[in-house]
């Protein structure tokens, strides 16, 4: 289940190439054939401005043409319109007036609150996670409308976080359902600035400390250091042991990404990127300087762990820095960069792919855990719900076209949705009690460290399986 934010991907140097207008084998920035495209178009346009039955908005005409021939690319390339770029550079910043909730869509079409952000209107209001919003009645709806409330079945997250958002003291009624209720509640709530903690953490036990990331944004690297700062002078010292939760991290700013894994990776590449150009063979590498003690580390994934995350990840498992626990993530290995237009839009293209240290593309196939620990996600029917993955979006791209000379594997092979024997118990996060256990196993990590040396390495794997 994809959670709604407009984290993007920014790859440094990409954009101008991304922005040449030369076409290879020709002189002039487009040949005749492109002039004769565009003239089909200007034709359409005309035809439409000068003959619909109504009157149209020429500029509307202009941004939806846009959107559908970039609907021809991957489902990660697309026109953004003023303000849907204005949320976009809102998210990134981490800071926003709104109600405080992290939505996504339910596979009935309704949209559903994955959590209430603490302390927030909506928390304060009582909203919970896994209410369905059935339908959102601003105070001042668009001019468009004809009801004062719209339901959220056919309404894009877009629409529904932009009808949400409004300024600071503005009310806003949305109408909850769930399951102790008979029909749909109504909430009314005032809008305030909310402020998105990308990172957050705490001391799980004495000597094991746990830090979980939501988001890579624009102070996530600076925030992760200070926060492990103040874990460790309440620690007393190093750690024993770290869990770095990257679950449900849908992804971010790729520097933040970089910024994050050169805590603990000295210098040595962390991810590259390959495009169409020569100029998008781009590699990011750590610096020495303020790593991280060698203290053991393991890496929590699912299914919602996407992109920036996965660099993460795939950075501390490929260099043996940390053990990754959970489930297979998302498979998202591309890289967008966001161009910014003149009437103030901005066109979000996939411009190149990434790859981990070990030459690994991840794209479709995702991080696969050196130990696989399920966690129960139950629908609202109360039967576990398989998430949406990279290889589920229409008109991705394969893993063989991201890596051609690696065989991928079957990306039809559907993950096994029961819980592994004797893992889930009476825990409420299986997956973090798994976690601690391994930390405090120092076998593993024993075996982590053999697994550097060639010879050992086919031992350790065949270890960490059995």
């Amino acid at each position: 289940m994809p959670r709604f934010r407009f984290f993007v991907t920014f790859a440094a140097g990409v954009a101008a190439a991304a922005l040449a207008l030369s076409w290879p084998g020709s002189q002039a920035p487009f040949a005749a054939t492109r002039y004769e495209d565009l003239s089909l178009f200007t034709e359409v346009l005309n035809l439409v401005r000068k003959n619909y039955v109504e009157p149209v908005d020429q500029k509307a005409l202009v941004h939806g043409a846009v959107k559908g021939m970039l609907q021809e690319l991957d489902p990660h390339s697309s026109f953004l319109d003023p303000e849907v770029y204005k949320e976009m550079q809102i998210d990134t910043r981490g800071e926003f007036a709104g109600l405080g909730i992290e939505i996504a869509k339910r596979r009935d079409g309704f949209v559903e609150v994955v959590s209430p952000i603490e302390g927030t209107p909506a928390y304060r209001a009582g909203i919970k996670a896994r209410d369905q919003i059935v339908a959102i009645c601003p105070t001042e709806p668009p001019e468009e409308w004809k009801e004062e409330c719209r339901g959220t079945k056919n309404m894009t997250l877009v629409e529904a976080v932009r009808l949400m958002r409004g300024p600071k003291g503005t009310k806003i009624t949305i109408r909850i359902f769930r399951d102790e209720f008979d029909r749909p509640q109504p909430y009314t709530i005032v809008r305030d600035i909310v402020k998105i903690r990308s990172v957050e953490g705490r001391m799980i036990e004495p000597g094991y400390g746990y830090v979980r990331l939501r988001a890579f944004q624009e102070r996530t690297g600076s925030d992760l250091r200070r926060l492990l700062g103040e874990l460790h002078e309440e620690a007393g010292g190093p750690f024993q042991g770290l869990v770095l939760d990257l679950r449900d991290n849908p992804g971010g700013l790729l520097d933040q990404a970089v910024k994050v894994a050169d805590v603990w990776v000295e210098d040595d590449l962390i991810v590259y990127t390959k495009g169409r150009h020569e100029s998008q063979r781009q590699e990011f590498r750590g610096q020495s300087e303020g790593t991280e003690g060698t203290y053991p580390i393991v890496v929590l994934v699912n299914g919602g762990t996407a992109s920036a995350s996965e660099i993460v990840a795939g950075a501390l498992q490929d260099h043996h820095r940390a053990l990754v626990v959970g489930t297979q993530s998302f498979g998202k290995g591309s890289v967008q960069t966001i161009i910014p237009l003149n009437d103030g839009s901005g066109l979000r293209l996939t411009t190149a792919l990434y790859y981990t240290p070990g030459d690994r593309s991840i794209q479709e196939v995702g991080i696969e855990p050196d130990i696989v620990v399920e966690q129960i996600l139950p629908d609202a029917e109360g039967v576990r719900a398989r998430r949406v993955r990279e290889r589920d979006l229409e008109g991705h791209f394969t893993q063989e076209e991201a890596d051609p000379e690696s065989p991928a594997d079957d990306p039809s092979a559907e993950p096994d949705d029961e819980p592994a024997a004797g893992q889930v118990g009476s825990s409420e996060d299986p997956q973090l009690d798994r976690a601690l256990d391994v930390l405090k196993s120092w076998t593993y990590f024993e075996r982590l460290n053999a697994s550097r040396t060639p010879d050992a390495e086919p031992a350790a794997q065949t270890a960490l399986q059995q």
